[in-house]
């Protein structure tokens, strides 16, 4: 008798935004994203997922137009590509005060924060969440974001990462090395709230910071957010190895994320980490409904409002490269850029095996993105889910949406029951856990 397969980490994907990545798909009349300013419908959302059992909400951002494609952001403005787009950071509190076990992860750049700053930032809301919120560690990539936040032109990808790696580092010692385990006694007899000798000073002083003092908050539940990491170039996968917990795998093809899981583990044992210390997620677009059939046409009706400008927007603002000037039938060529070179790597490098064509890719980046869509009745994905991880080696799913929030119900209501019944979906624990301890289990504290 074979042993059974542990619980898949399941993610919601979303952003703070009407249209994320399924290009157009906010104009079918079933989809809502145009309420993403009302924090109702983001409270609806993390119950949703809290009540199916996800591990956590994943919340994407960019801190840009879209304004590769045409060189302006009209595109991405008709077709709410990525634009507008509000704070997530802001969501967290309430959604926490909303939730009892779903995580949050947020997405914030290192190249346009503080980290004396954003340490504190992180651990009110580790306090507020009761140790249930995570850090998705992005550099970003888009000129307009430097444009508009300081910066004559974007830092060169590569150094991106050299002052990532230096502000991940000071924030870690201010999580992990500024105060003491008993610093904090709130003795009111004594009139001593914390014991000034247990809290120290990190001395920091760097290239790119100078953080002489102790971290301004007191340690929260998890002290270091949980650490997400997305970068699957050979530089972000150096960064990824040496500091995330969490990373989101890039490709179209089961062998191309496991090579790269591979890859990322082996630069992981060279830098002292354990292996175990590390998760592996692959980002899915799930489209399904009671049956086969029936899911079979609900994603060819979701195809009717697919906008190939919009993808095209979105394209060009992920790779760096304005798609207008191409050929729609030509080949995809790789072409190194300061974006995200993984996007383009993702159809043109690693999916080795296809010739794809830009409409080809506009079509496909329509719905779910630049990763795999699965379509089918709740044995089908459930199947496909298993037999992608199997094949890819990742731990779970970042699931992203076709419309909002009708794939997280369709999800919930079809695909949920299918992998509890497969024992694929960990069981909701008597008390709440921090999300370090249901990634990783019990007593786990951050570790590199």
């Amino acid at each position: 008798m074979s042993a059974p397969k542990p619980p898949l980490i399941l993610f919601g994907f979303m952003m703070n935004v009407v249209g994320h990545i399924s290009a157009g798909l906010w104009r079918h009349p079933e989809d809502q994203a145009s309420r993403y300013t009302d924090i109702r419908y983001w409270v609806e959302i993390a119950q949703l997922l809290d009540e199916a059992g996800f591990d956590a909400l994943f919340l994407a951002d960019a801190l840009g137009q879209l304004d590769v494609y045409q060189q302006q952001p009209d595109a991405a403005l008709r077709g709410a590509a990525q634009m507008p787009v509000n704070d997530p950071l802001l969501l967290v509190s309430a959604l926490a005060a909303a939730t009892r076990h779903l995580g949050i992860g947020v997405t914030v750049s290192t190249t346009y924060e503080h980290p004396y700053l954003l340490a504190r930032k992180f651990t009110t809301l580790d306090h507020l969440s009761n140790g249930r919120v995570a850090w998705n560690i992005v550099t970003s990539m888009l000129d307009s974001a430097a444009r508009n936040l300081g910066l004559t032109q974007q830092i060169p990808h590569d150094e991106r990462y050299d002052r990532a790696q230096e502000f991940v580092d000071v924030a870690c010692k201010l999580w992990e090395g500024s105060w003491e385990e008993d610093a904090v006694v709130r003795d009111k007899q004594g009139g001593v709230y914390s014991h000034p000798h247990k809290v120290h000073p990190i001395r920091h002083q760097g290239r790119y910071y100078q953080v002489p003092d102790a971290h301004l908050s007191e340690p929260s539940p998890q002290r270091t957010p949980v650490l997400f990491q997305a970068g699957t170039s050979a530089r972000g996968s150096l960064f990824a190895a040496a500091n995330a917990e969490v990373i989101f795998m890039a490709g179209l093809t089961p062998e191309a994320i496991r090579h790269d899981i591979a890859t990322i583990r082996q630069l992981a044992v060279e830098q002292g980490r354990h292996p175990d210390a590390l998760r592996f997620i692959a980002a899915v677009t799930v489209v399904t409904g009671p049956d086969d059939t029936q899911a079979q046409a609900r994603y060819a009706d979701f195809q009717r409002y697919i906008s190939e400008e919009a993808a095209l927007a979105l394209f060009s603002a992920w790779t760096g490269v304005d798609w207008a000037d191409y050929d729609p039938d030509r080949p995809l060529e790789y072409i190194e850029t300061d974006a995200c070179r993984s996007a383009l790597a993702s159809l043109t490098r690693i999916d080795g095996g296809r010739q794809w064509t830009l409409r080809e890719a506009a079509h496909y980046i329509g719905i779910g993105g630049l990763h795999p869509t699965l379509v089918g009745g709740p044995q089908s994905v459930a199947d496909q889910l298993e037999q992608f991880a199997a094949a890819s080696g990742v731990d779970g799913f970042n699931i992203g949406y076709a419309i909002s929030p009708g794939s997280f119900d369709d999800f919930a209501r079809y695909v949920i029951p299918e992998l509890k019944a497969r024992g694929r979906v960990a069981p909701r624990p008597a008390q709440p856990l921090t999300l370090r301890e249901r990634l990783f289990g019990a007593g786990q504290r951050y570790r590199r």
